[in-house]
């Protein structure tokens, strides 16, 4: 790929993983977890959940191939299935998720559920895979590390800021978002079954 379609395959793969990994959607349960804990605590707890995404996503992105070509899995047949799933994550965001959290769990929610299977769950470890797949040279190693870095940076920023958000848009603004992220995750995941099928025919 050139330098031109390098750019354009990170900012492609920054959008898809914003879009997956659902920034907006995740303030309310992050609120619910630590809105009582003290400010400090709460930004801690903010970049450790974006640190713990990256973590697992960068795992995946590395070693991912490697795990599926051990198991025999074809990408196309791999790319359907991220579809499906992805199709599970569109519908739960459009349906909403009204699932209540303990406020008084012994565990660090920034790892779980936050970290994973929140924001690092198996539409975007799928989503990686299918990008690191399609690297060809270092300029797209850079643009995927730099879309992979800034979309984690974008979370830990909209997980810091989360009380100010909600005070701007207030729930109703955050559920309309999140139904905008399911609409786009959607269509996101019939093209990539899409994809997939024309592939293995």
């Amino acid at each position: 790929m050139n330098d031109i379609t390098s750019i354009t395959f990170g900012l492609q793969a920054f959008v898809t993983l914003l879009v997956i990994l659902d920034p907006p959607g995740a303030t309310p349960l992050f609120m619910s977890l630590v809105g009582s804990k003290e400010r400090a605590e709460q930004v801690r707890m903010a970049w450790l959940a974006a640190a713990t995404s990256l973590l697992i996503i960068t795992v995946f992105a590395l070693f991912g191939q490697a795990i599926v070509g051990y198991l025999d899995i074809s990408i196309s047949a791999l790319q359907g299935a991220g579809g499906l799933l992805l199709l599970l994550v569109s519908l739960e965001l459009l349906k909403g998720n009204d699932s209540e959290a303990s406020k008084n769990s012994a565990k660090n929610v920034a790892l779980v559920p936050l970290g994973t299977p929140l924001l690092a769950g198996p539409g975007a470890i799928v989503t990686i895979m299918l990008f690191a797949a399609r690297v060809e040279g270092t300029s797209d190693v850079i643009a995927l590390s730099l879309a992979v870095l800034g979309a984690h940076l974008v979370i830990g920023l909209s997980l810091t800021f989360a009380t100010r958000i909600i005070s701007l848009i207030k729930e109703t603004g955050v559920e309309l978002l999140a139904k905008i992220a399911g609409l786009l995750t959607a269509a996101i995941a019939f093209e990539m079954v899409m994809t997939g099928i024309k592939a293995l025919s």
